[in-house]
């Protein structure tokens, strides 16, 4: 969903660097998990401060740990140092393409919908699905919660994702994350990986059960992702390949210029515009 901070440290990280400017917070950072007991405790007063439920901010911070497995995703990322041939290759764009066609076919009335309300075709949606997430198929099993706390205590980008993490908590708060929940290692949530700032921002109820689940909901997940997309200028009609109008809103989706190309050129094979 990595970051629109023109630092990608991840795929799922996609939607992150779009989503704003940080606020400064006053909770300590540490680079090791040395502090952690005693960050729960500033951070919980800022929490509050800013409008989470006593009974979220004690129940999240009882759930939560230092994710070593998160500190090691955020230094090891490579796959967007590779061509785009070898990104494309390395993420399966081949299988993602076939089935995303699948995908298209089977979802016809959902995709129609989604571009009537948002101007956003299929194609670069599915591609991003399947990308993510291979359609749903994994989401990660990382404890959410645990890994957006431990990024907001890293000295890396703690600002940036304090924000997530206060978002993380008004979603658990209207009900819209589980305080288990598992996902990817930077805290991205659902089917197509949106960090919880971003869930706030353009999160839709696409289903119309009266709650926004990403994870549970492809319905939500997918007009979730067209929201997004036209909130960072996506036009109705408009091309979405490099140099065409609504290509910035993909390059708003994912800072790594690997990722783009590729999203752009899956989605045009699964819409038929190119073989």
């Amino acid at each position: 969903m990595f970051i629109a901070k023109n630092v990608c440290v991840s795929l799922a990280l996609a939607t992150a660097i779009c989503a704003g400017g940080s606020q400064a917070w006053a909770a300590s950072c540490s680079k090791t998990a040395a502090g952690f007991d005693d960050w729960k405790v500033e951070i919980r007063n800022e929490a509050l401060s800013a409008g989470v439920s006593e009974r979220t901010a004690d129940k999240v911070l009882a759930s939560v740990s230092y994710s070593k497995a998160t500190i090691r995703a955020d230094r090891g990322q490579k796959s967007f140092k590779l061509s785009l041939n070898e990104f494309l290759r390395k993420r399966g764009a081949t299988t993602i393409v076939s089935r995303g066609k699948k995908m298209k076919a089977q979802n016809a009335k959902l995709f129609a919908m989604i571009e009537q309300q948002y101007g956003v075709p299929a194609g670069p949606l599915i591609a991003i699905w399947g990308m993510e997430t291979g359609f749903g198929g994994f989401m990660g099993r990382e404890h959410t919660l645990s890994a957006v706390a431990t990024l907001s205590f890293d000295c890396r980008r703690t600002d940036y994702f304090t924000d997530q993490f206060m978002a993380a908590l008004k979603l658990v708060d209207a009900g819209n994350l589980s305080v288990n929940a598992r996902g990817a290692a930077h805290g991205e949530i659902g089917q197509t990986q949106f960090l919880p700032k971003n869930v706030l921002k353009f999160g839709v109820d696409g289903d119309g059960n009266g709650r926004i689940d990403m994870v549970g909901s492809k319905y939500d997940a997918l007009a979730s992702t067209a929201n997004f997309l036209r909130g960072h200028g996506w036009s109705a009609g408009g091309g979405y390949q490099p140099g065409q109008a609504n290509y910035g809103a993909i390059q708003g989706w994912n800072a790594a210029s690997v990722y783009q190309q590729a999203i752009a050129l899956m989605g045009a094979q699964i819409d038929g515009e190119t073989q």
